[in-house]
């Protein structure tokens, strides 16, 4: 069975200027189960993560500082947040939240994170809403009980995951997969194993095309047995931040090549929900829905 992480902090405490974007994380899982997509019994809460696993990807100092509310007001406005005990306790349990899913992926075969996919963390800062890296930490942690031996990283976010890609520079284990905007947030981008840069306005046959390349290619040069799967929906044509013109077919499409992935090397994976901008809050909700309908599908 599917199993599925959910808490109510995921949606408060947040600044009210930040609520709208976050609604989504309140009204996914309410639409998944009214359509029958999932139950109860498929969620679980998940725990706050202890320290000592956070500090395997991110650094004592400045977990010290995150913890104890000394990061600076400029290095908090590069976070998007004004921090708080309540925003860190939130941050610690979205942590809690994917490792939790990778055990439960180890047996079940799948799991996904309703927040997550906080891609921007790198090893001793945050930006971009993003505090500490979820899939970093849960990959680490997976690497160092030796229950796995090599992990690929997929991040479909329109966004470049520059923490990840920082976090794992060097590492042989993890292959950190990016397909991003060539013209979007971060200015600066890191080096992941493998980029693709996509231009603005790039529709779904030319996504698709690119992605389902990418991917075959990694799988010559990668055998992994374990995936994390970032599965922002800001590549939407509609996102307001997002600058392609991916509908919201191609975006289930996108999901479906991915789980069709994961079902041919027969592994485990864990998503976790990333971005979603678009002006109306329905398109939101409606493609993350598809990638849980989509992971039912195809590994169900």
């Amino acid at each position: 069975m599917l199993k599925v992480a959910f808490h109510s902090s995921y949606i408060h405490p947040l600044p009210e200027n930040h609520r709208f974007p976050m609604e989504k994380y309140d009204l996914l899982p309410r639409q998944l189960l009214h359509e029958g997509t999932l139950t109860e019994e498929h969620f679980f809460e998940p725990f706050s993560i202890d320290r000592p696993i956070a500090e395997m990807v991110h650094r004592k100092e400045y977990l010290d500082a995150l913890y104890g509310l000394r990061i600076s007001p400029k290095e908090q406005r590069a976070t998007g947040f004004h921090h708080s005990e309540q925003l860190i306790d939130r941050e610690a349990r979205i942590m809690g939240g994917t490792l939790m899913c990778a055990e439960y992926a180890l047996t079940s075969g799948a799991a996904m994170n309703i927040a997550g996919g906080t891609h921007h963390a790198f090893s001793q800062r945050g930006e971009g809403f993003c505090l500490m890296n979820d899939q970093a930490i849960a990959a680490k942690w997976l690497l160092e009980k030796h229950l796995v031996n090599k992990i690929l990283i997929i991040d479909l976010d329109v966004h470049q995951g520059n923490g990840t890609a920082e976090i794992f520079n060097g590492e042989d284990q993890v292959f950190t997969f990016s397909m991003h905007g060539r013209n979007n947030y971060p200015l600066k981008k890191e080096r992941s194993d493998l980029d693709i840069e996509l231009d603005d306005h790039t529709n779904d046959k030319d996504y698709l095309y690119k992605l389902e390349k990418a991917l075959n290619g990694i799988l010559h040069r990668f055998s992994p047995d374990f995936i994390f799967y970032q599965c922002g929906v800001d590549i939407l044509e509609s996102d307001q931040l997002g600058k392609l013109a991916v509908s919201l077919d191609g975006c289930k499409r996108r999901d479906e090549l991915v789980f069709e992935l994961v079902k041919q090397l027969n592994i485990p994976v864990v998503c976790s929900m990333g971005g979603g901008y678009s002006k109306d809050l329905k398109v939101i909700v409606e493609a993350h829905a598809n990638t849980y309908r989509s992971i039912q599908y195809k590994l169900f």
